[in-house]
C-alpha cells in the first residue's frame, strides 16, 4: 500500500497529496508502535514516500509559479 510510483504522483491533484501524507503520518505513528515486531523496514518505506510526495507538490508548486 505505501509504494507510490511517479506515476501515481502525476495523477493525484494537490488536495489528494495532502491527504494522503495525512494518511501516511497515521500510519507511521502506528508503525512505530509495532516496532518491536520488526516493522522497521516498513517505517523506513512509509518515511521516503512521505519525503517523495512532500517533494513533488513542492515541485508542482514551482512550475506553477512559472
Amino acid at each position: 500500500m505505501v509504494i507510490l510510483r511517479k506515476e501515481d504522483f502525476k495523477k493525484m491533484n494537490e488536495k489528494e497529496i495532502k491527504e494522503k501524507i495525512k494518511d501516511l503520518k497515521m500510519e507511521l505513528i502506528k508503525s512505530r508502535v509495532n516496532t518491536g515486531k520488526g516493522g522497521k523496514l516498513k517505517i523506513r518505506e512509509i518515511k521516503k514516500t512521505i519525503a517523495r510526495l512532500i517533494t513533488f507538490n513542492k515541485l508542482n508548486k514551482l512550475v506553477e509559479q512559472k
